[in-house]
């Protein structure tokens, strides 16, 4: 089945991504999964949404450069291997992977996101000063 992905254009400034999430739990979309890719000036964030003509719509209506892309969804067993499993069959048939990422997922019924910051200690500091866990591995 294909998915709708929402690809997101963001200067890469301060605050920027802090207001795509706002304006997504405002409007309460569900995210499933998000990556982003980033250059020194911008970034593309891409979103698997719960409701995703909703999402577009409304990064669209505040002024988000934002599009539809096609992307395909496979559910893997959880084990080493399944992956490179899907990777050599699309390889066997000649169907070129432009690029892949992860759904959020669910650790002891909670959802784990990775965050890559400038200064790790400092993030790390700010995770524990304000309640939240950060993982030591998975």
């Amino acid at each position: 089945m294909k998915v709708k992905q929402i690809s997101v254009f963001l200067e890469n400034k301060n605050g920027r991504l802090s207001e795509v999430t706002r304006i997504l739990s405002d409007g309460e979309i569900s995210l499933r999964a998000l990556t982003i890719a980033d250059t020194a000036d911008f970034g593309i964030l891409r979103i698997i949404a719960e409701q995703p003509d909703k999402c577009l719509d409304l990064l669209q209506k505040n002024n988000f450069t934002a599009r539809v892309t096609e992307v395909i969804g496979v559910r893997l067993d959880d084990r080493p291997g399944s992956l490179h499993e899907v990777m050599q069959i699309f390889e066997d048939n000649n169907v070129n992977i432009e690029y892949l990422y992860s759904t959020l997922m669910l650790m002891d019924d909670k959802v784990v996101i990775m965050f890559k910051v400038e200064d790790i200690d400092h993030g790390l500091d700010i995770i524990k000063k304000n309640g939240m866990e950060a993982i030591t591995a998975f």
